[in-house]
């Protein structure tokens, strides 16, 4: 049976603010642990007023602590932006707190534009790093070894499983070089999907940490009691993806009832490729959906986005989508 994931955006609405979109995910994860869900990721943004997942390990502690079973993790924390010891830190630091239920997913994106990047501190040069990065940060997590070796104190021991995320062929090599597991964001960057999957499974050496490839990909999933209610909860995700072509990236937005009258024609085409990989409808049309992506990838894990504006909407969704996918 595939397990089925969630990653949470963490989307502040028009009318709410960051608490709410904050309290919002982490009812969601008590929820989708409930519906089996295995496990929960938020990941880093910055400079971005809709998303509040900015602080990611602070997002994790607040979505655990209010959960027992799923785990939570980043999917992913943009390891370029930060010295590898904080991020074991941090990391070491939620694997105690919630022990077995952590995750770091990890890319080489810097996640934000660059005058963010400078505030950040961060060279272009860092994603050169990337690979040794994160070498360095998996030393942190492994067992205490004799001798005065530097410490990422309380990361030593706790061996926190990592994650390469890529939305290229790059992060496939790359995972399947360190024998990592594998995550592919073809929620939104879905064009290299199948040829990642491929050379992942081909080049991957096993490790102590996975001895056979694993891997995840991202799709899009709005579901609903039926297909054109779906429909209509999906321009909500489509408004959001149209103004990044505008460079007007906001809160998000209430459904519409007519999603042409919102975008353009060369808006409509951008945004349709980049939401390639989604399905939208009701309880059939996702279950067919869900068996097809599956069926086409082949992959052990499917990572759902459902970017649905009303929360008792978003969670009657993802609720569908846990019936749906059942027995896949």
């Amino acid at each position: 049976m595939v397990a089925l994931s969630i990653l949470d955006l963490v989307r502040v609405r028009q009318g709410s603010d960051p608490r709410h979109a904050l309290d919002h995910a982490r009812d969601l994860a008590a929820h989708a642990e409930g519906w089996g869900y295995r496990r929960f990721w938020v990941a880093e943004h910055h400079n971005m007023e809709g998303i509040a997942s900015a602080a990611t390990a602070v997002v994790i502690a607040h979505v655990a602590a209010g959960t027992r079973t799923i785990r939570v993790g980043a999917g992913g924390i943009m390891l370029p932006n930060h010295a590898p010891m904080v991020i074991a830190e941090q990391f070491g630091t939620l694997a105690h707190l919630f022990p077995g239920r952590i995750d770091l997913g990890l890319g080489r994106a810097p996640g934000t534009d660059q005058g963010t990047m400078r505030a950040l501190r961060r060279s272009l040069a860092n994603s050169d790093n990337f690979p040794n990065d994160v070498l360095e940060l998996q030393a942190y997590f492994a067992p205490d070894t004799p001798g005065p070796a530097l410490r990422a104190v309380p990361a030593t021991g706790t061996q926190v499983p990592l994650w390469i995320l890529g939305s290229s062929t790059y992060g496939a090599q790359l995972a399947a070089a360190l024998g990592l597991p594998y995550a592919f964001a073809s929620h939104f960057a879905p064009a290299d999907l199948l040829p990642a999957l491929e050379i992942y499974r081909e080049s991957f050496r096993p490790s102590a940490q996975a001895q056979k490839p694993y891997a995840m990909a991202g799709i899009n999933v709005i579901a609903a009691g039926d297909d054109a209610t779906a429909r209509r909860l999906a321009t909500t995700q489509q408004m959001s993806f149209a103004d990044i072509f505008r460079g007007a990236r906001g809160l998000s937005k209430p459904p519409i009832d007519d999603i042409e009258t919102y975008w353009s024609p060369l808006e409509k085409v951008q945004a349709m490729r980049m939401l390639a990989r989604s399905v939208v409808g009701g309880p059939q049309a996702v279950r067919a959906g869900l068996a097809a992506f599956v069926a086409q990838t082949g992959v052990d894990e499917v990572m759902v986005v459902s970017d649905v504006f009303d929360h008792a909407a978003r969670l009657r969704s993802f609720e569908i989508i846990a019936e749906a996918a059942a027995g896949l």
